[in-house]
């Protein structure tokens, strides 16, 4: 009898041991793994680009809309972005990474604004006047969104919204081409707009 009993036993460990194997393949198949890989998805944050690096062309995902008012109350929408390469910046005026951040923003967005490159701050957390004041102060000349809320960085689903100063970068069809968390290095950006115009033949 006992001899028996292992011979049944033994086809169902096989069973059991079959099924676990094509379970753990399929959860290694996560949603996250299909955004990193699809072209043509939408963006979900799965952490920051390195310093200076871009994202694989074949592993962009496609950003958000948004829309929403600019510091002086003109309207803005995502769409006048299209086409571009594009600089995505979120500050505050209570940041002080971002004071000595934006005037290094400035000096490369003057060496690039006529080359099919845009920045746009997203002023975040923060008063209308004392973001107008920030940017008059440290000459910025790039157009700022007010976003007292962080609704265009919750457009990026799961991007840390509360982390300032951080930067997206879009290719110019519309895809994520880097997520920086942190202050951005001028000589770092300046990597990430010269490989990203070399793409376009730039």
């Amino acid at each position: 009898m006992r001899g028996s009993t292992r011979s049944v036993r033994a086809p169902r460990r096989l069973a059991l041991l079959a099924v676990s194997a094509l379970f753990l393949t399929l959860a290694g198949c996560s949603s996250s793994d299909v955004d990193q890989t699809t072209p043509g998805t939408r963006y979900e944050f799965n952490g920051a680009t390195s310093a200076g690096e871009v994202i694989e062309a074949t592993r962009r995902a496609v950003a958000p809309s948004f829309s929403g008012e600019l510091l002086d109350g003109t309207p803005f929408d995502s769409a006048d972005l299209d086409g571009d390469i594009a600089v995505l910046n979120f500050w505050g005026s209570w940041c002080a990474p971002c004071r000595v951040e934006t005037p290094d923003f400035q000096a490369v967005y003057a060496e690039v604004r006529d080359q099919g490159v845009q920045f746009l701050g997203v002023d975040v957390k923060d008063d209308r006047q004392m973001a107008s004041a920030f940017m008059t102060n440290v000459g910025a000349e790039y157009p700022s969104m007010f976003d007292p809320r962080g609704e265009v960085a919750m457009a990026f689903r799961g991007f840390p919204a509360n982390v300032v100063p951080s930067t997206i970068v879009l290719d110019t069809e519309g895809r994520v081409a880097g997520v920086y968390t942190g202050a951005v290095a001028r000589d770092d950006l300046q990597s990430v707009l010269s490989s990203l115009m070399q793409e376009t033949g730039g």
